[in-house]
């Protein structure tokens, strides 16, 4: 075809053949294992001088011949938020001898024995006090309505008892029989009552401090001055 008719051809709106594309080379296949294709090698590495690799180490922050992480602690110990390794807990603390730890044990043991002791003596304390009332009040039932104690009793009969001297108001019948062992005196709630011998020998069964006087009649002057009616004891004398 000449130019003329090409472009009378152009001139009437027909467009020109698109022009067939260059065939691009493919791509050389990747072997298994090798490099892609078109990387640039390697030159090969020769021996590295001594330090290089404790160099990088140190521009990496760890130390060398230590460990990377730079903390320091050898491998297989835990460091503890003081630093130190979880096998030094308490290097700092004395140990205890073997002294210290019997001496321990002893004082436990006496402070165990001190407080059973305690205990018990507060159980055993607790135990006569209830006996004492069982026994207070046995007597109360043995004595009621068999006192002798007159009311019209002018005579008084001293005689000691809970390291005082105490005084009972007696007929010069009772003193008498008082003095000669036929009689005797009990101690209730702060009175002082006037029983026969055998009443008096049936409290004592049951609860002897609540005897207040038992006379021998056998016994010297001495040993009761009180018994003798003459014996006198200054009125203003406070007992």
């Amino acid at each position: 075809m000449t130019d003329s008719l090409r472009d009378q051809l152009l001139g009437l709106g027909f467009k020109p053949a698109p022009k067939p594309e260059p065939k691009s080379e493919r791509p050389a296949e990747r072997k298994p294992g090798g490099k892609p294709p078109g990387r640039p090698q390697h030159p090969a590495r020769g021996p590295r001088p001594p330090g290089a690799r404790d160099e990088r180490r140190q521009h990496a922050g760890g130390k060398p011949g230590g460990n990377p992480s730079g903390s320091g602690a050898a491998p297989g110990n835990k460091a503890t938020p003081q630093g130190r390794p979880g096998g030094q807990r308490g290097a700092n603390r004395p140990a205890r001898s073997r002294e210290d730890i019997d001496l321990a044990k002893a004082y436990a043991i006496r402070a165990q024995r001190e407080k059973q002791e305690r205990i018990e003596a507060e159980r055993l304390k607790q135990e006569q006090a209830r006996l004492r009332r069982e026994a207070r009040a046995r007597v109360d039932a043995l004595i009621e309505g068999k006192t002798l104690n007159d009311p019209a009793a002018e005579l008084v009969r001293h005689f000691p008892y809970g390291g005082k001297i105490k005084r009972i108001h007696v007929t010069a019948e009772q003193l008498g029989a008082l003095n000669a062992g036929q009689l005797g005196i009990v101690q209730q709630a702060g009175r002082y009552l006037l029983v026969t011998a055998a009443l008096l020998d049936e409290v004592e069964a049951v609860f002897p401090p609540a005897v207040a006087l038992r006379v021998d009649p056998n016994a010297t002057a001495e040993e009761d001055p009180y018994a003798d009616p003459k014996y006198q004891v200054p009125d203003d004398l406070i007992w």
